[in-house]
Protein backbone atom coordinates (compact mmCIF):
# COMPACT_ATOMS: atom_id res chain seq x y z
CA UNK A 1 0.00 0.00 0.00
CA UNK A 2 1.26 3.47 -0.87
CA UNK A 3 2.21 5.97 1.81
CA UNK A 4 0.63 9.40 2.15
CA UNK A 5 3.65 10.97 0.47
CA UNK A 6 3.53 8.52 -2.45
CA UNK A 7 -0.17 9.20 -3.02
CA UNK A 8 0.28 12.97 -2.85
CA UNK A 9 3.30 12.93 -5.17
CA UNK A 10 1.39 10.80 -7.69
CA UNK A 11 -1.54 13.22 -7.52
CA UNK A 12 0.73 16.28 -7.66
CA UNK A 13 2.25 15.08 -10.94
CA UNK A 14 -1.11 15.95 -12.53
CA UNK A 15 -1.42 19.25 -10.67
CA UNK A 16 1.53 21.62 -11.06
CA UNK A 17 -0.28 24.62 -12.57
CA UNK A 18 -1.36 27.05 -9.85
CA UNK A 19 -4.57 27.88 -11.74
CA UNK A 20 -5.49 24.19 -11.75
CA UNK A 21 -4.82 23.93 -8.03
CA UNK A 22 -7.01 27.00 -7.41
CA UNK A 23 -9.87 25.40 -9.35
CA UNK A 24 -9.44 22.30 -7.20
CA UNK A 25 -9.85 24.42 -4.07
CA UNK A 26 -13.38 25.09 -5.32
CA UNK A 27 -14.25 22.00 -7.36
CA UNK A 28 -13.11 19.24 -5.02
CA UNK A 29 -15.04 20.50 -1.95
CA UNK A 30 -18.16 20.92 -4.11
CA UNK A 31 -17.83 17.38 -5.43
CA UNK A 32 -17.25 15.95 -1.94
CA UNK A 33 -20.27 17.82 -0.57
CA UNK A 34 -22.37 16.63 -3.52
CA UNK A 35 -21.32 13.02 -2.94
CA UNK A 36 -22.38 13.34 0.70
CA UNK A 37 -25.74 14.69 -0.48
CA UNK A 38 -26.22 12.06 -3.16
CA UNK A 39 -25.43 9.23 -0.75
CA UNK A 40 -27.69 10.66 1.97
CA UNK A 41 -29.86 7.59 1.67
CA UNK A 42 -31.31 6.18 4.90
CA UNK A 43 -30.36 2.54 5.44
CA UNK A 44 -31.42 1.79 9.02
CA UNK A 45 -31.71 3.26 12.50
CA UNK A 46 -29.28 2.58 15.28
CA UNK A 47 -30.07 3.93 18.78
CA UNK A 48 -32.37 6.58 17.30
CA UNK A 49 -29.64 7.65 14.84
CA UNK A 50 -30.46 7.29 11.17
CA UNK A 51 -27.57 5.55 9.43
CA UNK A 52 -27.23 6.65 5.82
CA UNK A 53 -24.98 5.45 3.04
CA UNK A 54 -23.04 8.70 3.41
CA UNK A 55 -22.30 7.93 7.09
CA UNK A 56 -20.86 4.56 6.09
CA UNK A 57 -18.79 6.11 3.30
CA UNK A 58 -17.53 8.88 5.59
CA UNK A 59 -16.52 6.24 8.14
CA UNK A 60 -14.68 4.14 5.57
CA UNK A 61 -12.95 7.05 3.82
CA UNK A 62 -12.17 8.70 7.16
CA UNK A 63 -10.58 5.48 8.41
CA UNK A 64 -8.42 5.31 5.29
CA UNK A 65 -7.33 8.95 5.67
CA UNK A 66 -6.57 8.27 9.34
CA UNK A 67 -4.48 5.26 8.29
CA UNK A 68 -2.46 7.47 5.94
CA UNK A 69 -2.02 10.22 8.54
CA UNK A 70 -3.70 10.45 11.94
CA UNK A 71 -3.54 14.26 11.97
CA UNK A 72 -4.83 14.74 8.42
CA UNK A 73 -7.34 11.96 8.94
CA UNK A 74 -8.84 13.73 11.94
CA UNK A 75 -9.08 16.99 10.00
CA UNK A 76 -10.70 15.24 7.04
CA UNK A 77 -13.16 13.42 9.31
CA UNK A 78 -14.11 16.77 10.86
CA UNK A 79 -14.58 18.30 7.40
CA UNK A 80 -16.65 15.35 6.18
CA UNK A 81 -18.73 15.38 9.38
CA UNK A 82 -19.38 19.10 8.85
CA UNK A 83 -20.49 18.34 5.29
CA UNK A 84 -22.79 15.66 6.66
CA UNK A 85 -24.25 18.05 9.24
CA UNK A 86 -24.89 20.64 6.51
CA UNK A 87 -26.51 17.94 4.39
CA UNK A 88 -28.77 16.95 7.28
CA UNK A 89 -29.84 20.58 7.79
CA UNK A 90 -30.40 21.11 4.06
CA UNK A 91 -32.44 17.90 3.83
CA UNK A 92 -34.66 18.87 6.75
CA UNK A 93 -35.13 22.41 5.42
CA UNK A 94 -36.16 21.10 2.01
CA UNK A 95 -38.65 18.71 3.58
CA UNK A 96 -39.93 21.53 5.82
CA UNK A 97 -40.90 23.46 2.69
CA UNK A 98 -42.64 20.43 1.22
CA UNK A 99 -40.09 19.87 -1.51
CA UNK A 100 -39.73 16.17 -2.30
CA UNK A 101 -36.39 14.48 -1.71
CA UNK A 102 -36.00 14.29 -5.48
CA UNK A 103 -35.48 18.09 -5.34
CA UNK A 104 -32.78 17.60 -2.71
CA UNK A 105 -31.01 15.05 -4.89
CA UNK A 106 -31.40 17.29 -7.96
CA UNK A 107 -29.53 20.02 -6.06
CA UNK A 108 -26.82 17.46 -5.26
CA UNK A 109 -26.53 16.52 -8.94
CA UNK A 110 -26.24 20.20 -9.87
CA UNK A 111 -23.48 20.80 -7.32
CA UNK A 112 -21.69 17.64 -8.47
CA UNK A 113 -21.77 18.66 -12.13
CA UNK A 114 -20.71 22.23 -11.39
CA UNK A 115 -17.78 20.92 -9.31
CA UNK A 116 -16.63 18.75 -12.21
CA UNK A 117 -16.93 21.62 -14.69
CA UNK A 118 -14.63 23.67 -12.45
CA UNK A 119 -12.25 20.69 -12.27
CA UNK A 120 -12.08 20.27 -16.02
CA UNK A 121 -11.45 23.98 -16.51
CA UNK A 122 -8.44 23.57 -14.21
CA UNK A 123 -7.19 20.59 -16.17
CA UNK A 124 -7.49 22.64 -19.35
CA UNK A 125 -4.99 25.07 -17.78
CA UNK A 126 -2.84 22.15 -16.67
CA UNK A 127 -2.87 20.52 -20.09
CA UNK A 128 -3.21 17.09 -18.46
CA UNK A 129 -6.04 14.70 -17.78
CA UNK A 130 -7.31 14.29 -14.19
CA UNK A 131 -5.28 11.92 -12.02
CA UNK A 132 -8.18 9.50 -11.52
CA UNK A 133 -8.14 8.63 -15.23
CA UNK A 134 -4.92 6.67 -14.64
CA UNK A 135 -5.54 5.71 -11.01
CA UNK A 136 -8.98 5.66 -9.39
CA UNK A 137 -7.32 6.35 -6.03
CA UNK A 138 -7.05 9.92 -7.30
CA UNK A 139 -10.74 10.29 -6.43
CA UNK A 140 -9.91 9.63 -2.76
CA UNK A 141 -6.60 11.48 -2.71
CA UNK A 142 -7.98 14.67 -4.31
CA UNK A 143 -9.61 15.93 -1.09
CA UNK A 144 -6.40 15.23 0.87
CA UNK A 145 -4.38 17.06 -1.78
CA UNK A 146 -6.63 20.11 -1.45
CA UNK A 147 -6.29 19.99 2.34
CA UNK A 148 -2.49 19.81 2.26
CA UNK A 149 -2.31 22.59 -0.33
CA UNK A 150 -4.28 24.81 2.05
CA UNK A 151 -2.07 23.76 4.96
CA UNK A 152 1.04 24.50 2.87
CA UNK A 153 -0.27 28.04 2.29
CA UNK A 154 -0.42 28.47 6.07
CA UNK A 155 3.16 27.26 6.42
CA UNK A 156 2.25 23.84 7.81
CA UNK A 157 3.82 20.52 6.87
CA UNK A 158 6.85 22.10 5.19
CA UNK A 159 8.75 18.81 5.10
CA UNK A 160 5.93 17.11 3.17
CA UNK A 161 5.68 20.09 0.82
CA UNK A 162 9.41 19.91 0.09
CA UNK A 163 9.17 16.16 -0.56
CA UNK A 164 6.32 16.68 -3.01
CA UNK A 165 8.12 19.54 -4.77
CA UNK A 166 11.32 17.50 -5.04
CA UNK A 167 9.51 14.59 -6.67
CA UNK A 168 6.69 16.24 -8.64
CA UNK A 169 8.43 19.47 -9.60
CA UNK A 170 7.79 23.13 -8.94
CA UNK A 171 4.49 24.91 -9.41
CA UNK A 172 3.89 26.73 -12.69
CA UNK A 173 2.26 30.14 -13.23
Amino acid sequence: MKSLEEHLVQYALYHRDKRNIRTHLVGVPLIVFAVIMLTYIPLFEFSQFEVTLSVILIGAVGAYYFYLSAWLGLIMIAILATGYALTTVLSSQIMLFGVPMSGFYAIGVGIFLFGWVVQFIGHHFEGKKPAFVDDLMGLLIGPLFVLVEVLFKFGCMKHLEMQILAQAGAYRN
